[in-house]
């Protein structure tokens, strides 16, 4: 669809009887984008420039900039002032899970920016999980690092991963046990500790998948 206001596409949520304007990863437009990025082979040359142009477009006008900064509200029409998440599901870090394989280079300061942000927030309180933890914000620094090479997002991940044990030890000696989710327990977590040491950014699920693992 295609939003007057902000003078891009997006994508809605159609889901148990409601209707959302989610743009993030887990629900919303950078969610839907990835599939596209990932198969773009399959596309005819001008079919994925269409859809390379509608992404990029829509990427760049609902990002908020904030000294030098970007990150990005969780619906297209979020009511104006209402804070920003800094998490997988909703905010930057999802955004760059999604967007780090898309090729050129019109979103390189976008994407580099809203990795500055996560690195600023810090690790997060809600624990060592890839949904809304430490784990799935330091995957957004191992995605920076596979598409820059630049060693400064290894350095900013393992930084995050060792908060992460932390977080998860403190966690596991408070209630006795560990958390055995994928996406919001510790399995997840230690998948990204794995890919921390050998450099790699093979986010579960989404990177795996298919079979193809990113460099």
């Amino acid at each position: 669809m295609w939003s007057e206001e902000f003078s891009c596409h997006y994508w809605t949520q159609d889901l148990y009887g409601s209707q959302s304007t989610y743009i993030d990863a887990v629900h919303g437009f950078v969610g839907t984008a990835l599939p596209l990025i990932r198969g773009r082979a399959l596309l005819a040359e001008a079919d994925w420039a269409a859809w390379q142009g509608c992404i990029e477009n829509t990427v760049l006008r609902t990002a908020t900039w904030e000294g030098g900064q970007a990150n990005w509200r969780a619906r297209l029409t979020s009511l104006p002032g209402k804070p920003l998440l800094m998490q997988y599901c909703h905010g930057a870090p999802g955004f760059l899970i999604c967007l780090a394989d898309m090729p050129g280079h019109a979103l390189d300061d976008v994407l580099i920016a809203a990795g500055d942000a996560v690195w600023a927030a810090g690790p997060l309180t809600k624990g060592s999980n890839l949904c809304h933890g430490t784990g799935g914000n330091g995957y957004a620094f191992l995605k920076l690092y596979a598409r820059t090479r630049d060693a400064i997002w290894l350095q900013r991940a393992r930084a995050f991963a060792v908060h992460g044990i932390a977080q998860t030890e403190a966690l596991t000696q408070k209630y006795g046990k560990m958390r055995y989710s994928l996406w919001t327990g510790d399995p997840g977590f230690a998948i990204f500790l794995w890919d921390c040491l050998r450099g790699r950014a093979a986010f579960p699920t989404l990177d795996v998948f298919d079979g193809l693992t990113a460099a």
